[in-house]
């Protein structure tokens, strides 16, 4: 398998040399991230190729469900990297339709280990039971609350204390829900942008509409990187 893996790599490199003998030196002088994206292990494109950044404009943390969790050091230290050393000036939050983990979260069947990693998805989910059981469509549910997760996610950016300290301190930084469609690739913006403590605070502490963003009304997602 291993030496597949090494043929498949070099095809791979031999083909971006014959398109474009200078690529590879250009990412490697391009290693300056705009944007700190916390997606899901089981997403099916890479952060950069949904939003048209260059791979050293996205520093990529990934894990099952797209969790911000901050009793996670892992993710604790890639956060606090993208801050304060990187100096990220856009915080994403990616999570999509047809998530396994959200999958997992609702089947309430025993999942082992992962069910620990999960019981805050649960747990969301037992908050907003009613609408959720209100939905009888399986994958309509569990989409639902993909995007209700997405927004806790953010609320819990927000209120951590390393993006509390950066907004203190006057430094720009902007945190984004998004969630994202293998159906059609679209991103779709959950209208949860925050910039700073104040803005932040009706999210934080729940304030903010709880209902669904069709892909009807949805708006097309934007990430403007530093200048």
């Amino acid at each position: 398998m291993i030496g597949a893996f090494l043929a498949a790599n070099r095809r791979w490199v031999a083909e971006k040399f014959r398109r474009d003998p200078g690529e590879f030196r250009r990412l490697d002088a391009c290693q300056s991230p705009r944007v700190f994206w916390i997606g899901c292990s089981d997403i099916s494109l890479p952060a950069t190729e949904m939003i048209g950044l260059a791979p050293g404009q996205v520093f990529v943390h990934a894990n099952l469900a797209n969790m911000a969790a901050a009793q996670d050091a892992n993710f604790l230290s890639a956060l606090s990297f993208a801050i304060d050393v990187l100096g990220v000036s856009q915080v994403v939050v990616c999570g999509h339709y047809g998530c396994a983990g959200v999958r997992a979260a609702l089947s309430g069947e025993r999942q082992g280990m992962v069910d620990h990693w999960l019981q805050p998805l649960r747990e969301l989910g037992w908050r907003h039971a009613g609408a959720l059981d209100a939905i009888l469509d399986l994958e309509t549910r569990a989409n639902d609350l993909s995007e209700r997760h997405v927004r806790r996610q953010v609320a819990s950016l927000a209120a951590n204390p390393l993006v509390q300290d950066a907004w203190s301190r006057g430094q720009p930084l902007a945190i984004h829900g998004l969630i994202y469609s293998a159906h059609d690739g679209l991103l779709r913006d959950l209208e949860t942008s925050v910039d700073s403590g104040k803005a932040a605070f009706p999210l934080v502490h729940g304030m903010l509409p709880k209902g669904r963003v069709s892909a009807r009304r949805a708006r097309p997602a934007t990430i403007r990187g530093r200048k």
